[in-house]
């Protein structure tokens, strides 16, 4: 079984949009939102798939098969009319995010291959501080973002050498930062050299949940990726919806 967050209507939050974030921002997609995460990060925008203080588990988060699941993202993809073999998908792109999808690996490895002969890409979203072992030839696309000291998480929690190196050494990752500060741009660029993550799969993201904070505070990130060779990533989704459930 695996946990999924809830909708405030009670259904598994699983929807289609457009990816927000990353290389492959604007993609059509299908979102799969695990719940569970072994991090603890103070601006959080999905503290109800984790945070156990403020919000109730047995409200936030439904438990479903690796089946049900599938047969949900494949409704969502292509219609009714996905089931069938040999239907072409209207949505090509999966992705699975939390919440932390590798604390749920072992769970997630059926789903995934199921996906992936169903004819979907994978990505999948995490905070790389878990190796990846069930899953780790399952995923088409790694979408990692390492935390900094302005998450709240203790440096031994957010930094895992042996999962970043793994990460860094993957072609198929490309790494995420949330910045809001010059010391968050600088911690990050330890990070990329300590680990040797290639300079063309690091992006610098602004950090906002809301369109109006987005908009401030991203001229600065880009003067920012302009001077150490960074990418921008820009956040489609919160531009769009802000901090909205499902979308």
């Amino acid at each position: 079984m695996l946990k999924l967050s809830r909708l405030p209507d009670g259904e598994p939050e699983i929807f289609a949009s457009i990816q927000g974030e990353g290389v492959s921002c604007g993609t059509p997609s299908v979102f799969v939102r695990l719940a569970q995460c072994n991090l603890r990060c103070t601006w959080c925008d999905t503290a109800y798939t984790w945070d156990w203080q403020r919000y109730d588990p047995a409200r936030e988060t439904i438990a479903l098969t690796g089946d049900d699941v599938r047969e949900r993202v494949l409704e969502l993809a292509g219609g009714a009319a996905a089931r069938s073999p040999g239907i072409k998908l209207r949505i090509r792109t999966a992705v699975v995010t939390g919440g932390e999808p590798l604390a749920q690996q072992r769970e997630l490895a059926p789903l995934l291959t199921a996906l992936r002969e169903a004819g979907m890409r994978v990505e999948v979203e995490t905070n790389g501080t878990i190796v990846p072992a069930e899953i780790a030839g399952l995923v088409d696309q790694w979408n990692v973002s390492p935390k900094l000291t302005s998450s709240g998480n203790e440096q031994a929690a957010r930094e895992v050498p042996l999962a970043l190196r793994w990460f860094a050494e993957e072609p198929r990752a490309t790494f995420k930062f949330v910045v809001a500060t010059q010391p968050d741009i600088a911690e990050a660029s330890d990070l990329v050299a300590r680990y040797g993550m290639p300079t063309d799969r690091v992006m610098l993201m602004p950090e906002a949940a809301d369109p109006e904070t987005l908009a401030d505070r991203s001229p600065w990130v880009v003067e920012q990726c302009q001077l150490m060779g960074y990418r921008f990533g820009p956040r489609l989704h919160v531009a769009l919806w802000g901090a909205a459930r499902g979308r």
